[in-house]
């Protein structure tokens, strides 16, 4: 019974062990990749508009399943230099802007229904390009950006715009490369 103890024993270390190494490659796995979003997007730092990677019914697209009636376009963004305003005109077509970080995840998203008098804006901006920026504002006159905070000075926007029919896919990649994503100096 007590080499079987051992054995028994030995087996239980050996798969906690394994486990462990299991959970570590995969949680790490996002980080360690050469090719995640951010890496394809970062191209897209110095544009003033959104660029498309998915026109609908397009195939030139590194999105793994693309939704034929969607166009989505992208843009990046560095807010070391500065906080980035992403603003577009709305139209008939639904449209939804997607915040992420450089090591993946969503931190904002909105919809055209935010929209006020036909257009959308969002400044991204680091918790200290806030502080700045409140302190800057002039108390009788408040700004009226809607900003939010990123949790990276790196990440990327994604912009959706849905074609419910095939003679509207034109008029969606068209508002979806409409979107400008401009870097705003720092104050």
């Amino acid at each position: 019974m007590r080499g079987f103890g051992r054995f028994v024993i030995a087996t239980l270390c050996g798969l906690v062990i394994a486990a462990g190494v299991h959970i570590v490659a995969i949680l790490g796995s996002p980080y360690l990749a050469d090719q995640d979003a951010f890496s394809k997007v970062q191209a897209t730092l110095t544009a003033d508009k959104a660029q498309i990677i998915s026109a609908p019914g397009g195939e030139n697209t590194w999105l793994p399943n693309p939704d034929p009636a969607v166009a989505v376009a992208t843009c990046a963004f560095d807010l070391r230099n500065g906080p980035m305003r992403v603003a577009t005109r709305t139209g008939s077509l639904p449209l939804s802007f997607s915040f992420h970080k450089e090591t993946g995840g969503v931190f904002f998203a909105v919809t055209d229904r935010a929209a006020v008098r036909g257009e959308l804006e969002i400044v991204a901006m680091t918790g200290r390009q806030l502080d700045e920026a409140r302190a800057a504002e002039d108390e009788n006159a408040p700004s009226r950006d809607v900003r939010i905070v990123a949790p990276e000075v790196q990440g990327f926007v994604i912009v959706r715009v849905v074609a419910p029919s095939p003679s509207l896919r034109p008029q969606a990649e068209e508002m979806a490369k409409a979107v400008a994503c401009t870097a705003e100096p720092d104050a």
